[in-house]
């Protein structure tokens, strides 16, 4: 799976086809291609920056992912499917990577300016096949509590509720 084309807020983001991108070292499964949203994503200000940014977060939050640092110091992830793999190089390659796990199992995440943001893991559900989903529970730096649910479609909207 490559990832494309996603929905944050009122917006469609991803184009079939556009201007070849340079993507970091170690990010694959990412082919991705919107001028709106670095436009919305370069404007704090846009009407859609704060839905961009949660949705950021949840990919680069949400995952099983283990790191593997290469000799010469940059990072590859090893997941348990191409859409994981996928979803979290996706965060990485817009401004949130994954950077480590610390010794309690807590998220860390490093913006494209350097800055390290720990996310506290309280729980985690695993994905499996009967469930299509997976469910992290975390303390953000703001000291609110998440649960962040990513999976297949068919079983997140019929549990979703107006409001």
């Amino acid at each position: 799976m490559d990832f494309k084309k996603f929905t944050a807020g009122m917006y469609s983001y991803g184009q079939d086809s556009g201007p070849k991108v340079e993507y970091e070292k170690g990010v694959t499964n990412v082919d991705f291609h919107d001028d709106k949203f670095w436009e919305h994503w370069n404007n704090k200000e846009s009407e859609n920056y704060a839905n961009l940014k949660d949705f950021i977060v949840i990919l680069a939050v949400c995952q099983s992912i283990i790191i593997e640092e290469k000799k010469d110091g940059s990072i590859s992830y090893n997941a348990n499917s191409p859409d994981e793999l996928a979803l979290t190089n996706a965060a990485r390659h817009f401004v949130y990577a994954f950077v480590n796990r610390d010794a309690e199992g807590n998220i860390v995440i490093r913006q494209t300016n350097g800055k390290e943001i720990l996310y506290e893991l309280l729980n985690i559900i695993e994905f499996t096949s009967a469930r299509k989903r997976m469910t992290v529970i975390v303390k953000a730096p703001d000291g609110r509590i998440l649960c962040i649910t990513k999976g297949a479609d068919s079983h997140i909207i019929p549990r979703l509720k107006d409001g």
